[in-house]
């Protein structure tokens, strides 16, 4: 039977990737990116999955949540920009993937299960920068959400992973690198180099589509030993 897979941030970097890979499989994929609607704007993901739903005959197998914001909010804005934001990336990271999740779960349960990807970060665990304490704290939060899915909804056959790069070779990295000095970030990654977008595709799509069902609540690192547990 055909996969039906739902995609957020599709377009470019990791997700473009993802979708990339999971091209190869038998899969029907839904992947959306800003033309489709702002993560920022509450309403969107309700849209988003209703329009898959539509597009997909009614039926949602896996839902990845890649898409998300990397913007610098250094301390010293004004209290309104940094709440602002704050509270843009909360909204764009973490609320609308977990009102994705919340729709998935329900979706799952009236069904005979289904598997949720979320594509968290590195800094889950290990922090961010100064300016990006609002970053960090997002991706804490997909994490424990991912594990909260896991726990509650096994019973169900929901399984739920979550899949932490370290630094990878997208525009958000790029730009990172560059802005904070690209050879002292390298020299804390004891492989020597970011990971390549196709490194974490392969891995989601293993998680999607085959990892067991005994791995659900994993958390799955891909930083090239710069981080870890």
């Amino acid at each position: 039977m055909t996969v039906h897979i739902l995609l957020t941030g599709a377009t470019r970097g990791i997700g473009a990737a993802i979708a990339a890979r999971l091209a190869r499989e038998n899969v029907t994929l839904i992947g959306t990116g800003r033309a489709d609607g702002d993560l920022a704007d509450p309403a969107t993901p309700t849209r988003l999955w209703a329009d898959a739903l539509d597009r997909l005959d009614g039926r949602i197998d896996v839902l990845i949540n890649n898409a998300g914001v990397f913007e610098a909010a250094p301390i010293d804005l004004s209290d309104a920009d940094w709440l602002a934001s704050w509270n843009r990336t909360m909204q764009v990271n973490l609320t609308a993937s977990a009102e994705l999740c919340r729709f998935a779960v329900q979706h799952f349960a009236a069904r005979s299960g289904g598997r949720i990807v979320n594509i968290a970060s590195r800094a889950a665990y290990r922090g961010d920068s100064p300016d990006h304490w609002h970053y960090a704290a997002s991706k804490a939060g997909m994490v424990a959400m991912t594990k909260t899915i896991a726990r509650g909804y096994a019973a169900r056959n929901i399984l739920a992973f979550a899949i932490c790069p370290g630094f990878t070779m997208t525009g958000m990295a790029e730009d990172y690198l560059s802005s904070r000095g690209g050879d002292k970030l390298l020299a804390d990654i004891p492989l020597g180099r970011v990971a390549d977008p196709a490194e974490v595709a392969e891995v989601a799509a293993f998680a999607a589509l085959t990892a067991p069902p005994s791995m659900t609540g994993a958390v799955l690192d891909i930083n090239g030993a710069s981080y870890v547990r």
